[in-house]
């Protein structure tokens, strides 16, 4: 066989649909470890978080999302998560930043900040967003209902473009 170099790798977004919502009750099944009711599947569907809630490929094959909702002027980040084999390639990154930058330059509304939570256990996680100008801001015991530990630390990322 001859050896052709390898193309270059495409990192690519789509915006969630009806038609690929299938694809991401997939990946949410093996990435995390609580299972997603029908009305967070009808959340991220809506126009509004359109620009918050992504798919991602990896050479056109789906490997992760990020999926977040509003509450009030801020957007809470639900879920992000990318299939193993593919972490620790800056994707991850690219996809926060990407909604980090969709979320500074908001107007209606403005967002005064992204916030999330983290299982006490998952250092790693932690450490990610944190690299991501997210801080802690405190700690929700008993977040978790099925899952141990059942804290959570709460982590948020403000925008001095807000108006407070």
């Amino acid at each position: 066989m001859a050896s052709h170099p390898a193309p270059p790798v495409r990192l690519s977004f789509a915006s969630l649909t009806p038609q690929n919502v299938g694809t991401i009750r997939k990946l949410n099944a093996v990435l995390f470890p609580v299972r997603y009711g029908e009305k967070y599947y009808q959340d991220i569907l809506q126009a509004e978080v359109e620009p918050f809630c992504q798919l991602v490929y990896y050479n056109d094959i789906p490997i992760g999302s990020i999926c977040c909702r509003f509450e009030g002027r801020d957007l809470y980040l639900m879920t992000m998560g990318i299939l193993a084999p593919y972490r620790s390639r800056q994707i991850g990154s690219q996809a926060i930043e990407r909604i980090i930058e969709a979320a500074s330059s908001h107007t209606k509304p403005k967002i005064g900040r992204i916030y999330l939570h983290v299982q006490v256990s998952n250092e790693d996680a932690k450490r990610f967003y944190e690299r991501h100008g997210f801080k802690e801001v405190g700690i929700h015991e008993n977040y978790y209902k099925k899952i141990i530990p059942r804290d959570a630390w709460i982590l948020e990322r403000r925008f001095q473009n807000a108006d407070k």
